[in-house]
């Protein structure tokens, strides 16, 4: 049996996608935090670890940003970690579906501003911390270091930047098993055979990861000098960056 490359593609979590055209609005959206915790390996423990960073680095009237923030499921667990503070949390989301999820998930916290907007033309305050939590893996490569060359200028000295992305491995045999490892990893979650391929299908052009390196050699670009690696779990990894 023929099947076309252009057929509903089901991806699990009573979400509906079609071949290279992954997106965030529709379904995706209303599924989308229950969907990112079984996709995601430590997805709650990379938000745990940000919330804690966030000590070391966010003071009265300091601005932090997230990047691509979805829900505001991170933005909200940082704006109460740290509501002794005056700090501003700022969340950016180009997505319509997703900036009106968020809009309403955070309307009862005083703290927290969300902006339908594209990152790549924000306009930046002076910040002290940005996160990226798995969001610079959809944007064009080619506009990639454009970004890291804006959150470069808009923190302050000894400001963080939290950057976590899916990464890819550094040679064809450890690509082979990592690529092995998170489909074991779904499998274990529940997803079947079909969905996963239908999610890898879905991402085809969509979902572009960089190497470890590839990531450290554009904050490197960007101006970025202290950086270190703060957790990884096979194919999926975060880094402490300082200005």
């Amino acid at each position: 049996m023929t099947t076309s490359v252009n057929q509903p593609l089901k991806t699990g979590d009573n979400i509906d996608t079609s071949n290279a055209n992954w997106k965030f609005k529709g379904s995706v959206v209303e599924n989308f935090d229950n969907h990112i915790l079984k996709s995601v390996p430590l997805y709650e423990e990379g938000h745990n670890l940000i919330v804690n960073l966030s000590d070391y680095f966010i003071n009265d009237d300091s601005i932090c940003y997230e990047l691509g923030a979805s829900t505001a499921a991170l933005s909200i667990k940082l704006a109460k970690h740290n509501q002794t503070k005056t700090a501003k949390f700022i969340g950016i989301e180009k997505e319509e579906d997703m900036y009106k999820k968020a809009l309403k998930s955070t309307k009862d916290i005083s703290n927290i501003e969300i902006f339908n907007d594209d990152i790549l033309t924000f306009d930046f305050l002076k910040s002290d911390f940005i996160v990226s939590y798995y969001t610079i893996q959809f944007i064009k490569p080619s506009v990639r270091q454009d970004i890291f060359n804006k959150i470069y200028d808009s923190l302050n000295w000894g400001g963080a930047f939290i950057l976590f992305e899916k990464v890819r491995a550094n040679d064809a045999r450890f690509q082979d098993i990592t690529t092995g490892l998170y489909n074991d990893f779904k499998l274990n979650n529940g997803y079947t055979p079909d969905e996963i391929i239908s999610k890898s299908r879905s991402l085809k052009g969509v979902l572009e990861p960089f190497s470890t390196q590839g990531n450290i050699d554009m904050l490197k670009r960007a101006g970025f000098k202290d950086i270190i690696s703060i957790m990884k779990y096979i194919s999926f990894e975060g880094f402490l960056v300082i200005k």
